[in-house]
């Protein structure tokens, strides 16, 4: 009799491919899910080994257009990073793969669903809340935090052995001795011999992007048109090169980025469960559109308007990184920052080169520029008298606070 049944995020990695059996031993039925969000995969060979291992069904969905759209632009849009280095690529795309687990497993009428996430990570917290955001009525299978899996699967080697007796396809390449998860807008590199925070990255490590020692001696100039905060066009000013739909733009901004060594970070960042962890990343892409979003941004909002918004930007952040994109103040929150966004158009020019991202030059119909205004040669419709009065009446607190705490320290 058949505990119910379990749609399970499967990657067709060893890790995966092992608890598709062992939920099968402890008797459910299973539906093996793998999302496409643009990582490099064999597709055809991953359902293959999923029906090959017993799954119920297998579903191969294809997100790249709906990850772009509905959660890497509301990123750009709000500037979003964590702590201030932090793109959010493998926290920004989880939101995404859990939505279409839960769409799964509702339409097939599914009780559970399952993941590989560790116990330790942010990624166990990142499905979950999604799946009871989404699902609330759903009920979880974490094997990693399941004392009877974690203590019978205690490294690779344990994982390997079973594999082998249940006949499950084992990597014939080696394994990298770190972990890695890649998606469109970037890959994440952590653990093994990287979990050593003073362990420089080894070169062979990054796949997404060129050695900028390597990368060409000539400069990509593009340019990149802004609406309402969100990329509609991107052009090559050199060759003519010109993309237009989201998935096409973030892709060619990937293989540019790539190209010149763009996006490399190497950081200790805090987890959202109380640790520190060491993670490398790349985000070639997402780094071209940040400063060209900042740029644009910058040249049309209003200071005020544009100070509050940070504010919100950091709290999005956050929220992304720590699993709450499916809450109610992360929706409140993407409101305000996509009203925001509601004059932010116009067009940058960057140049790409040697690991960097070089502003060039901007135009907008909704600059809040005024060359007149702030030109040194010009002194249009302002009175440098004005800025007297503005000065002394800024220099109140000061001269107030100097002068009493002066005389306070005397005192002593």
């Amino acid at each position: 009799m058949s505990k119910g049944t379990v749609v399970l995020a499967y990657s067709g990695g060893l890790d995966t491919s092992c608890i598709l059996v062992w939920l099968k031993e402890q008797g459910y039925d299973v539906i093996a899910y793998l999302a496409n969000i643009g990582q490099d995969e064999d597709f055809d060979e991953a359902r293959l080994k999923a029906e090959k291992l017993g799954a119920k069904k297998v579903f191969i969905e294809d997100l790249r257009g709906e990850f772009v759209e509905e959660f890497i632009w509301p990123s750009v849009q709000a500037n979003a990073i964590y702590e201030d280095r932090y793109l959010l690529g493998t926290s920004v795309a989880r939101p995404c793969i859990a939505r279409r687990q839960v769409q799964i497993a509702q339409r097939e009428g599914a009780q559970y669903v399952s993941h590989g996430a560790t116990g330790k990570g942010n990624d166990q917290v990142r499905f979950e809340l999604t799946c009871y955001a989404l699902y609330p009525e759903v009920k979880i299978i974490s094997p990693w935090r399941i004392p009877e899996f974690f203590n019978r699967f205690r490294g690779r080697k344990d994982l390997m052995e079973y594999a082998n007796e249940h006949d499950i396809p084992v990597p014939v390449t080696p394994k990298a001795p770190w972990s890695m998860d890649a998606n469109l807008m970037h890959i994440s590199y952590e653990s093994g011999i990287l979990e050593n925070p003073k362990t420089h990255a080894p070169v062979d490590l990054y796949l997404m992007t060129k050695n900028p020692e390597d990368s060409p001696n000539t400069p990509d100039v593009l340019e990149i048109e802004f609406l309402k905060g969100v990329p509609i066009k991107v052009t090559n000013v050199v060759d003519g090169k010109a993309k237009d739909s989201p998935l096409e733009i973030f892709s060619y901004l990937n293989e540019i980025g790539g190209k010149h060594g763009v996006g490399r970070i190497d950081i200790v960042e805090n987890r959202f469960i109380g640790m520190k962890s060491r993670g490398i990343y790349e985000t070639p892409g997402g780094t071209i559109l940040y400063q060209a979003h900042l740029d644009i941004e910058t040249f049309t909002m209003d200071k005020e308007v544009r100070r509050i918004k940070q504010g919100l930007g950091i709290t999005f952040s956050e929220l992304i990184y720590n699993g709450f994109w499916f809450s109610p103040e992360c929706a409140f929150v993407r409101d305000c920052i996509a009203r925001s966004q509601e004059n932010v158009e116009g067009k940058v020019q960057l140049s790409v080169f040697k690991g960097q991202v070089y502003m060039l030059g901007r135009e907008s119909p909704k600059s809040l520029y005024n060359e007149e205004l702030v030109s040194m040669d010009v002194q249009g419709d302002y009175d440098p008298c004005d800025a007297s009065g503005f000065i002394k009446i800024n220099a109140v607190r000061l001269r107030e606070h100097h002068r009493l705490q002066g005389l306070s320290g005397s005192k002593k």
